[in-house]
């Protein structure tokens, strides 16, 4: 391969890349400390950016950089970074050169001041002043997604923009797989006598459960020295380089797993940025594969381990003793069971296992049928509302407990959300095979003991990056592709166990 060329072509990418970290450093001020007054400004400032990023990515520099390069690399070890890299650049140059610069500056903008219109909106549970910003920002997606027509669903460019090689088809026919043995489950569930968790709801102080979740985290291996920890309306993970990566967390003074479980949740989504090679930094391999192996990772955390027995026989006593007013009456077994009851609940951040993915499966019905058409924005409330009930045998009673939970549609994140329930298979399938590498790993938790696990997670999933297509590393992982069979037997035998069943 022609290094001048190749060196040329990095020099560019690095350079792109720095913009679209500032971006980010932009976008997790506006989530944390910028003050309400500054939306406009920050609007302005992250559309400029991402303008500058897509304009500097799209040349025909780069373009014919990429082309010579790529005609090269066919005698050349197909798993090597630098072959890989041309391939993912060449895959996101054709498909970025395709969309104008004014309609990545105006999707910018409108998301901006869609996510501070939501947080105002979802304060008031107020749909209505949501709204037109939705609308916009929804006749943009189609705009973007009808560029990359012919296809065979609107909705394909908008998963693949998350999900690199998934089609709209695939995700259904998992989800049609996993849906009726997931509610017959729930079924079942909900013939036992109902798990007593009150305890949870009691008053815990909110900079003790800030310091219980950096403790879990710490033992983990969250890296201080290249992470930190912030307070924010929506929980999210950011990262501006290997080097700094961070998460937020939100609280609530009268429910403990909130913060708990979100700060295992987003170490998850950061450790894993933390793990990827040096090697590839500043290139568009220096981030996880795909949204839903970044999910497997961080539901991985939050719910195999973190809601283990494993780790609350080692956990616990430092849980009581933090509490101890709250939980010395509370066994270790019942405190497992409370974590881990099964109810249908309106949140789907604080949804358990068993019923998770119904929420994810009621936003992807949706997300379809607004691009398509089907469903208007106005009809949202009543829609969300009715799909709810149907899913989930409950009716929130306002907005932000409902259609206004998520802040994902006022980020533009359309095409997002199947990503957690595919993470969630993922994760029990990468269990899965860690169990069979490390035969003694939960006796080693119960120990409080994660360095083998984590140097596992590091090898063979994090230090890789992007290289590799989601299907792709699930395979050369597991031995399968993307399968909901092991997610079903994890969650029966779990709570086969739980509820007796």
């Amino acid at each position: 391969m022609n290094g001048k060329k190749l060196n040329q072509l990095k020099e560019l990418i690095y350079e792109i890349n720095d913009i679209k970290m500032a971006t980010a450093v932009l976008a997790w001020d506006q989530e944390t400390y910028m003050p309400k007054g500054g939306i406009q400004d920050r609007a302005e400032q992250l559309s400029t950016l991402n303008k500058i990023s897509h304009g500097k990515f799209t040349s025909s520099e780069i373009g014919d950089l990429i082309k010579e390069l790529k005609s090269e690399i066919k005698s050349i070890d197909d798993e090597s970074n630098d072959v890989r890299l041309i391939r993912v650049l060449n895959r996101t140059y054709n498909k970025a050169v395709k969309v104008p610069a004014s309609l990545v500056a105006e999707t910018s903008k409108a998301c901006s001041i869609g996510q501070q219109t939501w947080i105002e909106a979802k304060n008031k549970s107020d749909f209505s002043l949501f709204k037109p910003c939705l609308e916009l920002i929804i006749e943009l997606k189609k705009e973007y997604a009808k560029i990359f027509s012919p296809y065979a669903s609107i909705y394909d460019p908008l998963l693949d923009d998350f999900e690199p090689g998934l089609k709209t088809t695939d995700v259904k026919k998992i989800f049609n797989e996993l849906r009726p043995q997931q509610v017959k489950l729930i079924q079942q569930i909900r013939e036992k006598k109902e798990i007593d968790n009150s305890f949870l709801f009691r008053e815990y102080d909110i900079e003790k459960q800030l310091g219980l979740g950096k403790d879990a985290i710490t033992k983990f291996g969250f890296d201080w020295d290249r992470g930190r920890q912030d307070k924010s309306a929506h929980p999210f993970s950011i990262n501006f380089g290997i080097g700094d990566v961070r998460i937020t967390t939100r609280l609530d003074k009268n429910y403990l797993p909130m913060a708990l479980f979100g700060t295992l949740h987003e170490a998850g989504h950061a450790m894993y940025e933390q793990g990827i090679s040096q090697e590839l930094r500043r290139t568009p391999l220096g981030h996880g594969a795909s949204l839903a192996i970044h999910e497997s990772q961080s539901r991985l955390w939050e719910n195999i381990i973190g809601r283990s027995k494993a780790f609350w026989t080692y956990f616990y006593p430092e849980l009581q003793k933090t509490f101890p007013k709250n939980l010395s009456d509370i066994s270790l077994n019942n405190f497992y069971k409370g974590i881990n009851k099964v109810k249908s609940s309106f949140i789907r951040v604080e949804a358990d296992e068993a019923t998770y993915n119904l929420h994810i499966m009621l936003r992807l019905e949706i997300e379809i049928g607004l691009m398509e058409g089907s469903i208007s924005v106005a009809d949202l409330p009543s829609v969300w509302n009715s799909k709810m009930k149907e899913y989930l045998g409950i009716t929130p009673k306002n907005d932000a407990d409902g259609v206004l939970q998520d802040i994902h549609w006022a980020m533009g994140a359309i095409g997002y959300f199947s990503t957690y329930a595919l993470g969630n298979l993922v994760s029990v399938q990468i269990w899965e095979k860690i169990n069979q590498d490390i035969p003694d790993i939960s006796s080693q938790i119960e120990k409080g003991e994660f360095s083998a696990l984590l140097g596992w997670l590091r090898k063979n999933i994090y230090a890789h990056g992007a290289k590799f297509e989601p299907q792709e590393l699930v395979q050369k992982v597991t031995g399968s592709k993307i399968n909901p069979a092991p997610y079903v037997k994890y969650l029966s035998e779990k709570y086969g166990e739980i509820y007796s069943l």
